[in-house]
């Protein structure tokens, strides 16, 4: 059978790469402009900040509760129409969002966008994986990547400059630009495939695995602060293991699954997934602890903060591209295990962090750690979604997309936790004040502490990029 990556030339493909990469670029930009206006809702909108982290949370939940079922979608109805509907909710969810008279409206516009975002951005892989032949796929992905990184670069940045000299309000219009080049790239070239006969969607899947989901993100999130074993905590925790319980139940008896359960069987799919997954709780609770410690323990001023934060996306975004190149020349395994082996010093140099450190120092300290994470995860990614097939493409891309999500999650959750923890441990029995109040030092080993986790999660993943390595020659050494 013809593969599509076949049938269309190299300058087709980068065109529609302009639709996906543009439309990344602007999923990701959003999420990061929009904290930046978080303060400022909070004035404007005489709300308070239990109220307002729902600007951010309605948005987050959302997408990550609808990612797979909509890329069961896009597997059955075809990539293209699920992706100009998304975009097309994207835009008018930002205009409504950036109308809102107040904050109950803008928390359900958020949602509106939440679904455009779904829609638009978790079958991107899928598509990339599809239009690209193996030997480009890396490139693309790397390119993919960085797009995201410089998303999540330019958005406080540009945040900052329309709250200076406009509005709130614009931190919304500004998407609709780049929305419309999104649409009209994927208008014009993002070729239509038909559907793959007649399947009926998994509604009872899809329901109790975004239940799943939902209760398993509102658990990790306010978890710290209420207590996991709160009796609220511990009845959504609950609620998420019975959720999946009927999800799995229910994927072994329909006809059509959401998820064909047999896509984890795949050793190359579910291992290079739990590297990933890995990596995004390193990721997450390493970079939740750098703003603290560049405010509390170096006590920079915020503009400089906000500057130091964006150094290991830089280094990221500019290692994603280079790094897909080369696993398209040299394989993925060499690179993405170079890359891990780089987050790893990066966790060690993290934790050598001090009082004394100067903006140098943590510079070199944090970007080893961004391009680690960038040497790994396009490589990476191009493994996990060329080891399946066409058809399960677009599930294949959510599933990416939820790792990514509930890695960062838990790793802001288990870190986070685990560094209050260390800190109160080394404060002293007698110290009874806020763990951001501590002294510097004592704060200091704390993120140590957590280092010291997270490279022990780079090394599990270390281990499993080797079982991977092994498991691969073994069929050459019987042959």
């Amino acid at each position: 059978m013809t593969r599509l990556s076949d049938t269309l030339t190299s300058r087709h493909r980068w065109l529609i790469f302009a639709a996906l990469g543009s439309g990344v670029f602007l999923d990701s930009l959003e999420i990061s402009i929009v904290a930046v206006i978080l303060p400022t809702l909070v004035t404007e909108l005489q709300v308070g900040f239990a109220l307002v982290q729902w600007v951010v949370l309605s948005f987050t939940l959302t997408k990550t509760a609808l990612v797979l079922s909509v890329g069961r979608l896009g597997d059955m109805i075809g990539k293209r129409p699920v992706f100009l509907f998304g975009t097309v909710a994207f835009m008018v969810g930002s205009v409504l969002a950036g109308l809102a008279p107040n904050i109950e409206l803008l928390l359900v516009f958020r949602v509106i966008q939440a679904v455009g975002g779904a829609f638009a951005t978790a079958l991107s892989m899928g598509i990339l994986t599809e239009i690209f032949p193996a030997s480009e796929r890396g490139k693309a992905l790397g390119v993919f990547s960085a797009s995201v990184s410089l998303g999540g670069i330019t958005g406080p940045f540009l945040g900052g400059l329309l709250l200076d000299f406009l509005s709130w309000r614009w931190v919304f219009f500004i998407g609709i630009p780049i929305g419309f080049v999104s649409l009209y790239f994927a208008w014009r070239y993002m070729p239509s495939s038909p559907p793959r006969g007649r399947q009926r969607f998994d509604w009872a899947g899809s329901f109790s695995l975004a239940a799943c989901l939902l209760t398993l993100m509102l658990f990790l999130t306010f978890g710290q602060g209420a207590g996991y074993r709160s009796p609220a905590m511990l009845g959504l925790f609950a609620l998420s293991v019975l959720a999946f319980a009927l999800f799995m139940r229910t994927e072994r008896r329909v006809q059509d699954p959401l998820i064909n359960l047999a896509i984890f069987r795949n050793a190359q799919f579910s291992l290079n997934l739990s590297m990933r997954l890995i990596s995004f709780v390193v990721l997450g609770g390493v970079y939740l602890l750098l703003p603290f410690y560049l405010t509390n323990m170096l006590q920079l001023e915020p503009v400089v903060v906000g500057l130091l934060l964006t150094t290991s996306w830089v280094s990221f975004g500019v290692a994603s591209p280079v790094a897909g190149i080369l696993s398209d020349r040299f394989g993925y395994r060499r690179i993405a295990g170079a890359g891990l082996v780089l987050m790893a010093f990066g966790c060690y140099a993290v934790s050598t962090l001090s009082v004394d450190t100067s903006i140098l120092g943590y510079v070199v300290r944090v970007s080893v750690l961004g391009l680690g994470m960038g040497m790994f995860q396009s490589p990476n990614n191009s493994a996990v979604m060329g080891s399946v097939p066409r058809e399960r493409l677009g599930i294949a891309s959510g599933i990416n997309v939820i790792a990514r999500t509930l890695g960062r999650t838990s790793g802001i959750a288990a870190l986070g936790a685990l560094w209050a923890s260390r800190v109160t441990a080394h404060a002293g029995p007698d110290y009874v004040g806020s763990v951001t109040e501590a002294a510097a030092a004592v704060q200091i080993v704390g993120l140590r502490d957590v280092s010291f986790a997270a490279l022990a999660f780079v090394a599990v993943a270390l281990t499993l990029s080797a079982w991977g390595i092994l498991e691969a020659r073994a069929p050459l050494r019987r042959a």
